[in-house]
């Protein structure tokens, strides 16, 4: 199975899985974000392509089960990974940057 992947604009970390057919048609000016609802796609900002993933039960993918993504996007079309739990600290101090360059 194809997937192309895309980030939001909004939320670090979090990307958008998107099934890809096996026989794209590239002169097709399709919207690949069709599939995902309104209110998700208002959510996620604007996306920004990152690749293109074969992906099959034997992939490993880092922080979500390949088969899990392979059957949302067959039922859905679409797969969200949200940021991993702990990794944004929204209270965090922003750094001062470089001093003395």
């Amino acid at each position: 199975m194809h997937c192309d992947i895309y980030k939001s604009s909004k939320k670090d970390e979090m990307y958008l899985y998107i099934a890809r057919p096996e026989q794209a048609d590239e002169a097709q000016d399709t919207d690949p974000l069709a599939v995902v609802p309104e209110l998700l796609r208002q959510t996620f900002g604007r996306a920004t392509f990152v690749m293109h993933l074969e992906l099959s039960p034997a992939r490993k993918l880092a922080r979500v089960s390949t088969l899990h993504v392979i059957d949302s996007l067959l039922n859905k079309g679409f797969f969200i990974q949200m940021p991993p739990e702990g990794l944004i600290n929204p209270n965090a101090v922003e750094p001062e940057g470089l001093r003395g360059a």
